[in-house]
């Protein structure tokens, strides 16, 4: 029997069904919605039922109609029965992502006409994923990943003539893959999954990243063995587990063919040695550089007045002679970069290169190639791991892909040189936006400018908190680590290299982002992450550096300023001049400061989580920005 509030409710919006000029559709929506939050999100969606739908938190409405259900990190737990999301017919935009839903999510929904962005990702829905998914033509992007979906993937998705996202890693998906040739698709992941077989040749354009962690061979990935063919497909189940139906050994080898098998690999991996030793003696030859091309990099004077690139130092303005790394040996690409190699280690030799700056794991250099290509070289320091757990660690690295992350693209290990190649942000970083040149002739950053990139920032530290390890963190949040496209999108630098390399000598230079509880800079937290994210919150409301966050050593204690303030009841005073006079932009940067200073909590089980954070900056622009696109913004 419903509750007396869901019922109340529900004849409520009969009753404004029934009044000339009312809205039945909209109050079908209504009733839709609270039939949603009865079943999965009763005590965590305050709605007010007196309102209209279109005013409840996560909802969008067009000409009087639902269009979009926006709930990500809301804690919503259990089954979406039927009858609920799916009589939602206007519905175009479903974001569920990061809540605790199970079961398997109703066909209703994948009925919907109008149906375009669906992200369902980390929750636990189960079973299979659903044929009549080829029924929703208009589905732009559909991002099923982090959940407990078995089964083969159905070809019908091949019908999605309009898709252009599908994600479907860290699934228990098996069987071999169908040979989507969607002509729109452009991302694309199916790692982390019980798949086997060879890569339809459409799909072997994608990275290499989209395919890890599977049983799956062929380009981008090795070749499939020509020996032993891929085992049928087998439907495990959600438990993922076989039948037992071959173990009385009826398939075995027998003791001759394994002896065959053996000699003739024995033979093959002798003459792959031979032919290797005879291109490396040729090679040697051929492009041994000469001296002057391998001057270290050590030399190079270093110019630290500022910071760019990413680091805590503004780029020298005169190009330091040809950059000399080690001696040759070879660059390991990671991704799209690995089937599309443009250079090899000998065009980074001739490189020239100028400094960038120094920062807590090492220095960066601007290296522009021969061909014209420019590069982001990271010189490690501090680096103890064997070759072995350098490049197993380093593929983590470079296997992490997020629209906000710059990526490694490539790495080189030798004894004594260790390098980091990432693409170059020309635009540099936001520390230098923000405390760079602040003459008449400085344009300030906007407010919308600064939410987006922090919304930006959140999202990629929110996915970096989702990578396994369980417990990975970024351990280096700082305004001179959120570098700047063109268009002012933020990538996250420096992910990952407390893995890598121990900090340097540098690490005072961050004091200002360390949470109070980190007294080892080396053991950080993802709750310490919060913490740096909250002074960088803090940063772009108020336009100060943290204390000794910049060379000049003008920062204050940001946190502790700020709490000052506040408490004294002078909030006005916190927030940047360059942001007054800004419209309709008060309420929102109230907002912002009460989560900065959430985050910024002295103990960490007072902090919340970055998904928590995310949902709290995408609640407090949604006001500003522009719902039909709000999310095109992030796939996923």
């Amino acid at each position: 029997m419903a509750s007396p509030p869901f019922f109340c409710a529900f004849l409520l919006f009969l009753l404004v069904a029934r009044l000339p000029g009312g809205a039945p559709d909209l109050a079908a929506d209504g009733v839709a919605l609270l039939s949603f939050r009865a079943a999965v999100g009763r005590s965590v969606l305050p709605w007010n039922t007196s309102l209209s739908p279109c005013s409840w938190r996560g909802v969008a409405c067009d000409s009087g109609r639902v269009t979009a259900l926006r709930l990500p990190g809301a804690s919503l737990i259990g089954s979406i029965p039927s009858g609920t999301v799916g009589n939602l017919s206007n519905l175009r935009n479903l974001s569920l992502r990061y809540n605790h839903l199970s079961g398997d999510p109703p066909s209703d929904i994948f009925a919907l006409p109008e149906l375009r962005n669906v992200y369902l990702q980390q929750n636990q829905f189960s079973g299979r994923i659903s044929t009549v998914l080829s029924s929703v033509r208009n589905l732009v992007r559909l991002n099923l990943a982090g959940n407990q979906f078995y089964g083969e993937i159905p070809p019908a998705l091949d019908h999605l003539t309009q898709l252009r996202l599908l994600y479907l890693e860290s699934n228990q998906l098996n069987g071999s893959l169908p040979s989507l040739v969607p002509p729109n698709l452009t991302l694309f992941n199916v790692s982390l999954n019980q798949l086997s077989g060879s890569i339809p040749l459409p799909l072997r354009r994608f990275p290499v990243t989209a395919f890890l962690s599977t049983g799956l061979c062929d380009e981008p990935l090795p070749p499939c063995s020509a020996e032993i063919a891929p085992s049928p497909p087998t439907d495990r189940g959600p438990s993922g587990g076989g039948d037992g139906n071959d173990r009385d050994g009826s398939n075995n080898l027998s003791g001759g063919a394994i002896a065959g098998i053996v000699v003739g690999s024995a033979g093959f991996v002798a003459f792959l040695l031979v032919l290797f030793i005879v291109y490396r003696r040729i090679r040697k030859r051929a492009t041994n550089p000469p001296v002057k091309q391998r001057e270290a990099i050590s030399a190079v004077p270093e110019q630290e007045r500022g910071i760019g690139g990413g680091e805590s130092s503004t780029p020298s303005a005169t190009p330091t002679p040809p950059a000399a790394l080690p001696a040759p040996k070879k660059l390991v690409f990671f991704g799209a970069a690995a089937g599309a190699t443009t250079f090899e280690l000998e065009d980074l030799l001739r490189a020239s290169a100028e400094v960038l700056g120094k920062g807590t794991f090492g220095t960066s250099y601007k290296a522009v190639l021969e061909m014209g290509i420019t590069v982001a070289v990271k010189r490690l320091g501090y680096v103890t791991l064997t070759a072995k757990d350098f490049r197993q660690k380093a593929e983590l690295i470079g296997a992490m892909n997020h629209p906000n992350l710059l990526p490694l693209r490539a790495y080189y290990y030798s004894k004594d040189e260790k390098l980091l190649l990432y693409d170059y942000m020309p635009m540099g970083s936001l520390s230098v936006l923000l405390h760079g040149d602040r003459g008449s002739a400085r344009t300030p950053l906007r407010w919308d400018t600064r939410t987006a990139i922090a919304l930006d920032a959140a999202r990629c530290i929110e996915y970096l908190h989702s990578t396994e390890p369980s417990s990975f963190s970024h351990g280096n949040i700082t305004s001179s680590n959120i570098l700047l496209s063109e268009s002012y999108e933020a990538r996250v630098s420096d992910h990952g290299l407390s893995l890598l390399a121990a900090p340097s000598a540098t690490i005072e230079r961050v004091i200002g982002y360390r949470a109070p509880e980190i007294t080892d800079p080396s053991r950080v937290s993802q709750k310490a992450d919060v913490y740096s994210f909250g002074v960088l919150l803090m940063e772009l409301l108020t336009g100060r550096p943290p204390a000794q966050a910049n060379l000049d050593g003008d920062g204050v204690d940001l946190p502790m300023w700020v709490r000052s303030v506040v408490q004294e009841e002078r909030t006005a005073e916190v927030f940047d001049p360059d942001l007054l006079g800004q419209q309709n932009a008060e309420q929102e940067m109230v907002q912002l400061l009460q989560l900065a200073v959430d985050c910024a909590a002295q103990h960490p089980e007072e902090r919340p989580s970055m998904v928590e954070v995310v949902a709290r900056i995408e609640q407090s622009r949604s006001s500003s920005r522009d719902h039909s696109t709000t999310e095109f913004e992030f796939p996923g």
